[in-house]
């Protein structure tokens, strides 16, 4: 095992190996840090090229760019607040807030660090350990499977918020989310309501961007602030030293987080989604001083970071020994195994193990090249944290809506985008958290496969009487009671400050948003009814529950909002200064943007009216002149014709003046 471990580090660094995982990490920098791409568009881009290469060659360049877009998409989450991938969902927690204070150089220094640090770490104790991790590898079930999704959306509701209750309805929310399309167990769809486009499920990625990044770009448009809130030589001191300082320091905890990725990461379809959370929770619990997560505290994203990078060599073992892809992205370096003639199989530990190892130096060297580049480039990076928000929103809105585009291709990607950004920001203006929805939505598809191998494979519910199940199930109630103690102490502290999602909160504007909620869970309940027995087992399992913690949040905030009213002059003072504070008129007016610059796509095509959408809105919403307005169009529609036009080779939607257009550019050639 020891030569193969050194003969697979060996065959990395040959050339032109090495070449191809330069290539490769570099593609993955730009694919991680831009929303909407990630790894998953780069193995489908790459696939191809990789026909006729050697195996260690096309697995340096594969994973070259895979691995890394775990460490380039720290650059959305601090920046804006935008999970890059399902890796950094967690991240943001504390990331974002570091760039609000002027930190963002800081969280970027300690983030690449540690991203480093955990994808060296979790692969040299992957390879030592790979003897004990298989037989615990064959003994996980899909009972197991399922326990620890549960326990994964539990402890995201718990950690994600000051409401507990808040936190657990929107996790079941986002299951609810996932039942919509065919059923893992037949072809009969749910909550379709007749439209053709939900029959296949709504996609992750408009949901990401919408319910993420609209809100968090609304919020730079409406107070025309920097994504910074204070100024530059407030921070001066603050540094991407700073962050690599208080990498070193805490480095007891970046080891503990890269065990967590490592162990997690082998386990097939759950651990990417959970890991982070696990990392963060793991975090939180052991801090003595427990007052600053969720506010920027250094260690939010330490944790979470680490784990996320040691995660994926964990991912390689159950694809590469047994054949079973945990993910899209493991199911694509399947295929890309059988192309190169490899067979999974315990054969790739003992014959082959060297290329086995090989794709696991592969992964430490892409970790530690990237950690290098963007350290390199990181202080650039957290310079536009002091730009103003109005030149940073035109070009943002264009990648997210053209990343939501890229999900099935379709005009319903534009309209989902959408109607979560509008939930986005309800949900930020009334203090609800946002994260669980993602990861149910990510976990809703595994966990009904889960639950339904394993009711029929144990011929009901006896298989919740496995001991690992048990624990499994037990650890969950108690976090969340002991969840529950800690956040009843912290909201008796008058010292206690709210930030984040919590930040926005009112309880007034709270108040709609859990009556749509009662309604939804009650109509998803009336519905499954009509469904089929397996049909409806697990959208019965969750809008039940569901509507009667909705039910309960409705009532604290009628409650909240009589106290609200007994001390501000009335119902009506209340809600004039809660629609103040969060800008409503303002709000529906940038909305309102964004609806006419998906309506005109129909008439001028949507290179052209996502220019048009930046034009305008540099000149009316910006105040800025024509030039610049112009110029910073015209660079977006070259931008957009190149690169997604021309390189991704995307389909753009049917426009009445695609026949004027076909006209211009035949006589231009």
């Amino acid at each position: 095992m020891l030569d193969a471990f050194l003969t697979g580090l060996g065959l990395v660094f040959e050339w032109p190996t090495i070449g191809f995982l330069f290539g490769g990490v570099l593609l993955g920098i730009w694919l991680g840090a831009v929303p909407g791409l990630g790894g998953i568009i780069g193995l489908v881009i790459l696939l191809p090229f990789t026909f006729g290469m050697e195996a260690t060659q096309a697995f340096a360049l594969l994973l070259g760019m895979f691995a890394v877009t775990s460490t380039s998409d720290t650059i959305a989450s601090v920046m804006l607040g935008i999970p890059g991938t399902a890796a950094s969902q967690a991240t943001i927690l504390d990331g974002y807030p570091l760039a609000q204070k002027g930190e963002a150089h800081r969280a970027f220094g300690a983030a690449f660090t540690v991203s480093a640090f955990g994808g060296v770490f979790g692969a040299l104790i992957l390879a030592a350990s790979l003897p004990l991790l298989l037989p615990l590898i064959k003994s996980f079930g899909k009972p197991e499977i399922f326990a620890l999704g549960i326990l994964g959306l539990s402890m995201i509701g718990v950690l994600s918020g000051k409401s507990i209750a808040k936190g657990l309805v929107v996790a079941l929310l986002g299951l609810l989310i996932a039942m919509v399309g065919f059923a893992e167990s037949d072809a009969i769809p749910r909550y379709d309501f007749g439209t053709e486009y939900l029959l296949d499920g709504i996609p992750l990625i408009p949901v990401v961007l919408g319910l993420f990044a609209i809100p968090e770009l609304m919020d730079l448009a409406l107070k025309d602030t920097s994504i910074s809130r204070v100024p530059r030589d407030r921070v001066a001191g603050v540094t991407i030293l700073t962050g690599a300082k208080d990498a070193l320091k805490h480095w007891w905890l970046a080891t503990r987080s890269a065990f967590i990725g490592t162990y997690i990461g082998v386990l097939p379809g759950l651990g990417g989604a959970i890991v982070d959370w696990l990392a963060y929770a793991h975090a939180v619990q052991s801090a003595k001083d427990k007052s600053q997560f969720g506010k920027g505290d250094i260690r939010g994203v330490i944790a979470p970071e680490s784990a996320n990078n040691a995660v994926k060599a964990g991912a390689l073992i159950p694809t590469v020994a047994f054949g079973i892809p945990g993910s899209l992205g493991a199911a694509i370096l399947l295929g890309a195994l059988l192309i190169q003639g490899l067979r999974p199989g315990p054969e790739m530990l003992t014959t082959d193990a060297h290329i086995t190892f090989s794709m696991v130096w592969s992964i430490v060297v892409a970790n530690v090249l990237a950690a290098v580049l963007l350290m390199v480039w990181a202080n650039q990076l957290a310079k536009l944290a002091f730009v103003r928000g109005h030149l940073i929103v035109p070009a943002v809105i264009m990648f997210v809506f053209m990343g939501a585009w890229i999900a099935r291709v379709s005009i319903g990607d534009w309209i989902v985008c959408l109607a979560f950004g509008v939930l986005g920001f309800a949900m930020k203006k009334g203090g609800w958290p946002r994260p669980p929805i993602i990861l149910a939505l990510i976990l809703g598809d595994i966990l009904e496969n889960a639950l339904h191998i394993s009711v029929l494979a144990h011929g009901g519910y006896g298989w919740l009487e496995r001991p690992v199940v048990l624990v499994v199930l037990a650890l969950t109630a108690i976090m969340i009671v002991l969840a529950g103690r800690g956040i009843i102490k912290a909201k008796s502290s008058p010292n206690r400050a709210e930030t984040g999602d919590d930040a926005d909160g009112s309880n007034i504007l709270s108040l709609p948003l859990s009556v749509v909620l009662v309604l939804l869970f009650a109509g998803a309940i009336w519905i499954a009814n009509g469904f089929p027995v397996d049909i409806q087992r697990l959208p019965m399992m969750i809008a039940v529950p569901a509507l009667l913690l909705s039910i309960y949040v409705l009532g604290k905030d009628i409650k909240l909002v009589r106290e609200d009213a007994a001390g501000g002059g009335g119902i009506g003072a209340v809600w004039s200064d809660a629609v103040a504070g969060a800008l409503l008129g303002r709000a529906g007016v940038f909305f309102a943007y964004l609806i006419a610059m998906i309506a005109v796509s129909f008439v001028i095509g949507q290179i052209a009216a996502i220019c048009l959408y930046i034009a305008i809105y540099l000149w009316r919403w910006g105040g800025y002149g024509w030039r610049l307005s112009i110029g910073y169009a015209l660079a977006g529609g070259v931008f957009l014709w190149g690169f997604y036009g021309k390189v991704m080779t995307i389909h753009w939607l049917p426009s009445y003046l695609d026949d004027f257009y076909g006209m211009i550019l035949s006589l231009g050639s």
